[in-house]
């Protein structure tokens, strides 16, 4: 595709982080009410001129580019990169659109049956019974972004958990129950399960922030995490899946924002891994796919 044709495409698909009035980014937190919305509802195809608004061009540049008439300058290009939330490599890209992409990897429903057979042949009695408590509590919410249930994350953590030999029926239910609290309104001592689940829930609840206290804060998240193992197994899980997803929708800045604290406090945790004997195999596949996806993020960026 040409550069104008890729302008008018991230314009007409509804560019990242562009909402309809009144509408919160669904990035920013994640309650219920934003969950709950479509991706139809939130991101807002542009004009031509509320793009060249945006940039402050007068909506005959933006539609010259479009016409491929003459390319946009360095400055434009950086701009339009910022409000259409693409890079600029994405803009001047020539190659055709020929990927298409899926929108799960996995059934939910499948995942479902594989975490409830599984726990039946364990004997994990908590995560059998969180399966459904999850699946009610998340039932109204879809992954940001996206169509898709919420209910999708939990599942993939405790799926990915299974897959790695994990057999700890409080890790596995927390897994699936991780979000409760902070999507669903839930105190972790209110769960209907035992002490070690509510204190795992507890620890994994993100506190809220404002930029003035969110490195204090985080920081003190974070080391609470990698003072407990099985929490830190799965933050990790946790942040897999999210880095995996994050190019459905999120703005630049909250990828950038996801890969910095990433790299800033995902170490802690796999170092908590490494040196508890029973999550050393999980360790290292972890480490492994952490890493190569920000590499992956950093190279295209």
């Amino acid at each position: 595709m040409s550069v104008g044709e890729n302008i008018k495409k991230f314009r007409e698909n509804g560019p990242r982080g562009v909402y309809a009035a009144g509408a919160a980014d669904p990035s920013v937190g994640s309650s219920s009410t934003n969950l709950s919305r479509s991706t139809a509802t939130l991101r807002v195809k542009l004009t031509q001129e509320q793009l060249a608004e945006r940039l402050g061009v007068s909506f005959q540049a933006v539609s010259a580019w479009e016409r491929g008439e003459y390319l946009p300058d360095t400055a434009n290009l950086k701009k339009l990169a910022e409000v259409l939330g693409v890079s600029v490599s994405a803009i001047l890209e020539d190659r055709p659109g020929t990927f298409r992409t899926k929108d799960a990897v996995y059934d939910w429903e499948h995942m479902k049956t594989f975490v409830k057979t599984s726990a039946r042949a364990y004997g994990l009695a908590d995560t059998l019974k969180a399966v459904d408590y999850a699946l009610e509590m998340h039932k109204k919410q879809t992954r940001k972004n996206s169509d898709l249930p919420y209910i999708v994350h939990p599942l993939t953590l405790a799926c990915h958990a299974l897959a790695l030999g994990v057999r700890d029926d409080a890790v596995i239910a927390s897994c699936l129950l991780h979000d409760v609290s902070e999507d669903c309104g839930v105190k972790p001592e209110d769960l209907p399960f035992g002490p070690e689940v509510q204190k795992l829930v507890r620890l994994l609840t993100h506190p809220k922030t404002t930029p003035e206290d969110r490195d204090r804060i985080m920081t003190a998240y974070y080391d609470a995490i990698a003072s407990a193992p099985k929490a830190s197994l799965i933050k990790c899980l946790d942040r897999c899946h999210n880095l995996s997803t994050m190019s459905w929708g999120l703005s630049r800045d909250r990828m950038y924002r996801c890969i910095i604290e990433t790299e800033n406090y995902y170490p802690a945790l796999l170092s908590a891994l490494k040196s508890t004997l029973e999550f050393s195999d999980a360790y290292w596949l972890l480490k492994y796919q952490i890493e190569s996806m920000l590499d992956i993020y950093k190279r295209m960026w």
